[in-house]
């Protein structure tokens, strides 16, 4: 006899798969919780395998080269791993709260402290900037085109450098200043010596000038004028003066009109004359001086050795006298500054006119219309 085979029936099988679905479908919260933890825990594995690995940081410090070798996450852990501490006008090309990654690169510059001087005041900055006009534009100061700025905007900035903006303003101005008029003298030969006439009476003008001043500071450091106008033109007086001279009035006179005839040793004889002037002062002249022509008043011509200007109411125009200490001369000519017991003698050159002088106390024979001979 054989053995019966236990098969398994298709009502058992079906039954074993619909337990399991049921299981599955009454514990599908579970399976799901369970995935989802299992995919968390091996994220943060992976995280923290990745934030305790050795990473390779470079690190640039005022220009100087670095390399380190970390496991910090965050760049202030770093920082503080490697003693560098950050003050705070430094700058950074990253935030202290950056999470480091293998490789990265981290520049970090140091502000030095600097001195600015504006519109009154001085005040010191920390600056990571390289150049004056950076720093000013980070100062937020700013710049006219005529402020002046030491040292120069492109200058490097150094370690407590001193930087000075001098505030330039310049304005200009309009002033009125009285232009007086000058008296201008000419000649007029219709006129007598010693006569004038007013051609044109004299009116001062008004000149505008422009100023300009510059201001350094508030301070005026330059004022030029840089323009004029005449608002009123100025108008000079004009006087003429006359350079015509009287006509002489010869008036000859006899021996017979003087108060007696007398005699005075002259010439190796006794010469009579008509009257004897006493302490007679003489002056000399010459026709090179300006003003005097060759043209006596009596309408001779000047020579030396002959020619004298004498007071006309004194010694008559044509007459001869005698000047002791001078010898003979004839009144031909007259002068202004002639008067009473004045004699001013002809001499040709300036020079010896003006080394004559001045001569008192002389004694001067009035003759006559003729001049005595040597016979």
């Amino acid at each position: 006899m054989g053995a019966f085979q236990n098969e398994e029936s298709p009502s058992t099988r079906s039954s074993s798969m619909s337990f399991a679905l049921r299981w599955m479908h009454d514990n599908l919260r579970l399976i799901s919780l369970v995935a989802l933890v299992s995919l968390a825990m091996t994220f943060m594995l992976m995280v923290v395998l990745n934030v305790y690995a050795k990473k390779e940081i470079s690190l640039v410090v005022d220009g100087q080269h670095i390399q380190v070798e970390t496991t910090n996450s965050l760049l202030q852990h770093l920082l503080d791993e490697q003693a560098i501490q950050v003050g705070a006008y430094d700058k950074l090309s990253m935030p202290l709260q950056s999470k480091l990654k293998d490789g990265d690169s981290v520049e970090i510059w140091r502000a030095i402290p600097v001195l600015v001087t504006a519109d009154g005041q001085t005040k010191t900055m920390f600056t990571t900037e390289k150049t004056v006009d950076k720093v000013i534009a980070a100062a937020n100061i700013k710049l006219s085109d005529q402020d002046k700025v030491t040292p120069a905007l492109d200058a490097t900035i150094s370690n407590n450098m001193d930087i000075k903006i001098t505030r330039v303003e310049t304005k200009t101005e309009s002033r009125e200043v009285t232009v007086p008029f000058n008296l201008v003298k000419k000649p007029d030969a219709t006129l007598l010596v010693g006569k004038q006439k007013l051609v044109q009476e004299g009116k001062s003008g008004v000149v505008v000038q422009k100023i300009q001043k510059v201001f350094e500071d508030g301070q005026l450091v330059s004022s030029q004028m840089v323009d004029k106008s005449y608002s009123v033109t100025t108008k000079h007086k004009i006087v003429a003066y006359g350079t015509k001279k009287p006509e002489a009035k010869v008036r000859t006179l006899s021996l017979s009109d003087g108060p007696g005839v007398k005699t005075f040793k002259g010439l190796g004889k006794n010469i009579k004359y008509s009257k004897k002037l006493s302490n007679v002062t003489l002056t000399a002249y010459s026709s090179e001086e300006e003003g005097i022509g060759t043209r006596t008043a009596s309408g001779t011509t000047v020579s030396e050795g002959r020619t004298i200007a004498v007071d006309k109411n004194v010694i008559p125009i044509g007459w001869w006298v005698y000047i002791e200490g001078v010898g003979f001369r004839r009144a031909e000519d007259t002068g202004s500054a002639i008067k009473g017991n004045k004699i001013d003698v002809y001499i040709d050159s300036l020079r010896d006119a003006n080394k004559f002088g001045r001569k008192r106390g002389h004694t001067v024979y009035v003759i006559g219309p003729v001049k005595p001979s040597a016979s």
